[in-house]
C-alpha cells in the first residue's frame, strides 16, 4: 500500500473530468483497506469503476481506489449456489463469469459499468432485475473502528436505485464482499425493454442466460456511448415513480407516454423518454449534451467541466418539471 500525493484523476472517472486528489491510496486486501482507516482521514472518498460520479472539482481529501479481487462459490444446493465476489472486481466480469458457469439470476444487468461493491449501494438494475432480486449479504467494514459486520438482504434496506449505504450510512462502510444466491435452473426474464425483439430477430425460441445476457449487450451498445470514446456516466437520471393516479392523467394528455408498474399504486416512467419530449436528445451546449441514441446519457464531448455538464443536468430537470410536474433525480453522485 502506497500513499500518493496530488493524483490526477482523469483516468479514474468515467466523465473524463480532470481533477486531482490530494490524497491518493489503491487497497490490494482487505488489510489495505485496514491500514487505510488507521491513518484516521476525515473526508474520504470510496472509488470503484468511477462510473456513477461527476467531478466538480479537485477532491481536497483521500481518494481509496478499490482494487480488492476474487470470486469463489461459498455453497451449493441442487437448485442453487451461492457466489462471493470482492468488492473491486468489475460487475461485467462477475456477470460473464456467471454466465460461463451457469449461474442465472444477474444476466439481465449484464455491461452495467462499475464495480462489484457499487452494486448494492446503488441498488442497481436493469431489464426488470435488480440486484435485490439475488443479494445474499454484504460484508463490510467499518470505517471509523475497522470491524467487519455482515448485513443481510433486510438489513441493506433496499429501495429503488437506493439502499442503507446510500443515505442512512453514506460514508460509514467500505463495502468487502457480496454474496448472490444464484438459480442453477435459471427462470429466464425477457419482459422487460427490447429483449424479446432482439431474441425474435435471431430466431431464438428458447434463451438461454447468455443468449439474454447478449441481447442486452447488443441493446446497450447501440444505446450508450462508449466512455472511452465519449466521457459519460451512462444513465444520469432515475426513472421517476408516479402515483398511478397521476400517471392516468399524463397518459390522457400524452397518450404515447410509456409506463410500467412498480406496485399496485405506483407506475415508473422512463425519464430518457421525458428528457425526449423536451427536446434535449442530441442537444448540444458547449462540450456538453445530451447523447444522441439516448436522452438520459448526458456526455462530455471532451474539454467540459463538471459544472457544466451539472448546469445542463438542472436545466433538463427544471424543463421536464415545467412541461410534465415530474420530478426527474440525479443518479449520478454529484461532488
Amino acid at each position: 500500500m502506497r500513499l500518493e500525493n496530488n493524483i490526477s484523476l482523469k483516468d479514474f472517472n468515467t466523465f473524463g473530468m480532470e481533477v486531482s486528489a490530494a490524497k491518493f491510496v489503491a487497497v490490494e486486501a482487505v488489510e489495505d483497506v485496514r491500514e487505510v482507516i488507521q491513518l484516521k482521514e476525515k473526508n474520504i472518498l470510496i472509488l470503484g469503476g468511477g462510473s456513477n460520479i461527476l467531478f466538480t472539482k479537485n477532491f481536497e481529501g483521500l481518494v481509496i481506489k478499490n482494487n480488492l479481487k476474487g470470486i469463489e462459490k461459498i455453497k451449493e444446493t441442487a437448485t442453487h449456489i451461492w457466489v462471493k465476489a470482492m468488492s473491486g472486481e468489475v460487475w461485467h466480469n462477475l456477470v460473464l463469469h456467471c454466465i460461463e458457469n451457469g449461474f442465472g439470476g444477474i444476466e439481465n444487468l449484464s455491461l452495467i459499468p462499475g464495480t462489484v461493491g457499487a452494486a448494492p449501494i446503488q441498488n442497481i438494475g436493469a431489464y426488470g432485475v435488480e440486484i435485490k432480486d439475488v443479494l445474499e449479504e454484504v460484508e463490510v467494514m467499518n470505517m471509523e473502528s475497522g470491524e467487519l459486520k455482515t448485513f443481510n438482504n433486510t438489513d441493506c434496506k433496499f429501495g429503488y436505485r437506493d439502499s442503507i449505504f446510500k443515505y442512512q450510512s453514506k460514508g460509514k462502510y467500505f463495502v468487502i464482499s457480496v454474496t448472490l444466491k444464484l438459480s442453477l435452473n435459471p427462470e429466464i426474464n425477457i419482459s422487460y425493454g427490447a429483449i424479446t425483439d432482439v431474441l425474435k430477430a435471431k430466431n431464438i425460441i428458447n434463451p438461454s442466460i447468455k443468449d439474454v445476457s447478449e441481447a442486452v449487450c447488443e441493446i446497450r451498445l447501440s444505446k450508450l456511448p462508449n466512455p472511452t470514446e465519449i466521457g459519460n456516466a451512462g444513465s444520469f437520471f432515475k426513472n421517476p415513480e408516479v402515483e398511478k393516479s397521476v400517471y392516468n392523467e399524463l397518459k390522457k394528455l400524452n397518450p404515447t407516454m410509456p409506463g410500467y408498474e412498480v406496485d399496485s399504486t405506483k407506475i415508473k416512467i422512463p425519464a430518457g423518454w421525458l428528457i425526449e419530449q423536451c427536446g434535449w436528445k442530441g442537444k448540444r451546449i458547449g462540450n456538453t449534451g445530451s447523447h444522441a441514441k439516448q436522452a438520459l446519457v448526458l456526455v462530455n464531448y471532451g474539454g467540459a467541466t463538471g459544472m457544466e455538464i451539472q448546469q445542463l443536468s438542472k436545466e433538463i430537470q427544471e424543463s421536464v418539471f415545467s412541461k410534465f410536474g415530474v420530478r426527474i433525480e440525479a443518479e449520478v453522485n454529484v461532488l
